[in-house]
């Protein structure tokens, strides 16, 4: 299964919240493709993931493939 969210340009704290919350909503092992347009999103998407344990399967601004973490 795989989701798409395009987040436009929406800052990096309200991105986060709602990626969060996305991410959540999906089913372990879930693709999501993120576009973030953002230009602080180069850095702060793989940080994120770092921190929360999904992992971040490809990056190519402002495309970015996030992988749902298992519980």
């Amino acid at each position: 299964m795989s989701a798409e969210w395009d987040a436009g340009d929406l800052g990096c704290g309200d991105l986060v919240l709602e990626l969060r919350l996305r991410l959540d909503a999906l089913p372990p092992g879930c693709i999501l493709k993120l576009i973030a347009r953002d230009s602080g999103a180069r850095a702060d998407i793989p940080a994120w993931c770092r921190l929360t344990g999904h992992t971040l399967v490809a990056e190519e601004h402002p495309v970015y493939r996030i992988r749902r973490k298992e519980n």
